[in-house]
């Protein structure tokens, strides 16, 4: 069985205003729709029929609004008691008992396109989305790639992810999809992290001690849509996107 896993659990700060009433994921990116109500959509009519979603500030809130859109999902919501002083680390720690399938694994403040979440569901590896076509960002996420220089990045081996590599590297969304043996690997390290305390890193720190073994192979994205919304400036960038795409 195939499963999705949104991380909800963040404040989302650096939105202001946008923000003080509920979870950046129900921000609004064109009329009558929001990111989270666009990634369920989406995941919906791919054919995922279970979520888990993990929550954090205005848990009550966002429930009650994913649950009037009347999607036909199961959405299991795993709250992360410690969200003020933990990262996502932690909330994936909190729900690990549900997520032991197939996996595909998104931020809750990614907004990407239909084909780009159909193309990583056929994908024959475990994957994440990186594009070569757009540059290197300075503070955002980057996937180190095996033996990769320049050209495109499809197919090849995800050594590590974080936002401090610059070699070798291309820029990267949280957005993947996990076979149950390679996302094993993951979660076993993610368990261990938490379990030792460091519960403040990315999860990406605990997917780098593997340095490549759990298989995550990348899925050029190119120039089509796939992006966080961490401000204001990417939501004024990822909604004129949209308009664009119809």
């Amino acid at each position: 069985m195939m499963k999705a896993l949104i991380l909800n659990s963040g404040l989302g700060s650096r939105m202001g205003v946008l923000t003080k009433e509920h979870p950046k994921c129900m921000t609004e990116i064109a009329p009558g729709e929001t990111i989270v109500s666009r990634q369920l959509r989406l995941l919906a009519r791919a054919g995922i029929r279970e979520v888990v979603m993990t929550t954090g500030f205005f848990a009550d809130v966002l429930r009650e609004y994913c649950e009037g859109l009347s999607l036909p999902l199961h959405i299991t919501y795993v709250n992360n008691p410690l969200c003020r002083e933990t990262n996502y680390i932690y909330s994936i720690y909190c729900a690990r008992d549900l997520l032991r399938d197939d996996l595909i694994l998104m931020h809750g403040d990614l907004v990407f396109t239909e084909d780009v979440l159909r193309e990583m569901l056929g994908a024959e590896s475990s994957c994440m989305a990186v594009s070569s076509a757009q540059p290197l960002p300075e503070k955002d996420f980057k996937a180190v790639l095996e033996g990769w220089r320049e050209g495109n990045a499809a197919g090849k081996r995800i050594l590590r992810v974080g936002i401090d590599f610059f070699e070798n590297a291309v820029a990267a969304q949280p957005l993947y999809f996990l076979r149950q043996e390679d996302w094993k690997k993951w979660l076993d390290e993610i368990v261990a992290f938490c379990e030792a305390g460091n519960t403040k890193v990315y999860a990406e720190n605990a997917l780098n001690v593997l340095n490549g073994a759990a298989g995550i192979r990348a899925l050029d994205t190119g120039d089509r849509l796939c992006a966080e919304i961490d401000n204001p400036e990417d939501l004024a960038r990822v909604s004129a996107e949209l308009q664009k795409l119809g």
